[in-house]
């Protein structure tokens, strides 16, 4: 830090380690923890994972949200069947809600159609993402879960530089190349000072109908050495359900039956409040 700082950060240029750029919500809004769902790649999963997360602390008795930072590739309106647009005021936007009053951002819910892709650079698409945080009226939230892109680019950064994340849930698959994709994903945690609250396996195992027998389709898991090698707590196990694919497709997530991440919401909901 130099000795003329005047502590603004925003208009500053120096790398120094005091740097703060996180931003306010909007002045209506009062969140209470923010948990980001993160993966070093794509196709894990990750935003079920997030809308599953939404639903079990909505059952739980708390005022759940999802912000959906996946800019480009936003699914979560679709698995909570929320169509149309967002209310707005001069005071900000308002997010949508779900059957059950989960409150959920999106960039699907700004397109005239869902099917319109998002074709933006960088700085736009970290921009959008600001403006979800500051001019989004959550009003009161016990828990706001953000479904981040994969890997460790713009948006990752730009979320963990805005917003105050309290913990990020790392959600991976049984496959030979997970315990690379969690180094990534770990390591820019750790970097950017924000605690792992720990990892989720999905398409864990398949389930035989008949005989129950738990099938590893992507061969033996390595979550547990995996979790091991970084310090991680294993939140839970998903394992490749066709009814829960079909409630995503059918925007009723909200309807899934399974115990497979009540640990998760738990250690979650155990979480300091702001």
């Amino acid at each position: 830090m130099s000795k003329d700082c005047d502590h603004n950060c925003k208009d500053c240029n120096e790398n120094c380690a005091e740097r703060d750029l996180t931003e306010k919500p909007n002045k209506l809004s009062k969140i209470k923890k923010v948990v980001g769902v993160v993966s070093g790649k794509g196709g894990v999963g990750k935003s079920i994972v997030t809308s599953m997360l939404a639903v079990l602390a909505e059952r739980a008795g708390l005022k759940a949200a999802i912000f959906d930072a996946d800019v480009t590739g936003p699914s979560i309106p679709k698995a909570f069947g929320i169509t149309g647009g967002v209310d707005a005021c001069d005071l900000g936007m308002f997010p949508a809600k779900s059957h059950k009053g989960i409150k959920v951002m999106s960039t699907n819910l700004l397109l005239k159609n869902a099917t319109d892709p998002v074709i933006w650079r960088g700085p736009l698409i970290a921009n959008m993402v600001k403006q979800f945080w500051t001019e989004v009226i959550w009003d009161e939230v016990d828990i706001m879960f953000i479904d981040m892109p994969p890997g460790t680019g713009d948006v990752p950064l730009t979320v963990f530089q805005s917003i105050p994340v309290d913990g990020i849930v790392v959600v991976t698959s049984p496959q030979e190349l997970v315990s690379m994709i969690v180094a990534k994903a770990v390591n820019m945690a750790e970097q950017m000072k924000i605690p792992v609250i720990g990892i989720i396996e999905n398409m864990s195992y398949a389930k035989c109908p008949d005989c129950g027998k738990e099938i590893e389709v992507f061969g033996k898991s390595k979550l547990e050495e995996t979790a091991k090698a970084y310090h991680l707590d294993v939140l839970g196990r998903i394992p490749l359900d066709p009814k829960l694919a079909a409630a995503c497709d059918r925007g009723m997530i909200e309807l899934f039956d399974g115990k497979w991440l009540d640990k998760a919401i738990e250690t979650i909901a155990a979480l300091p409040s702001k």
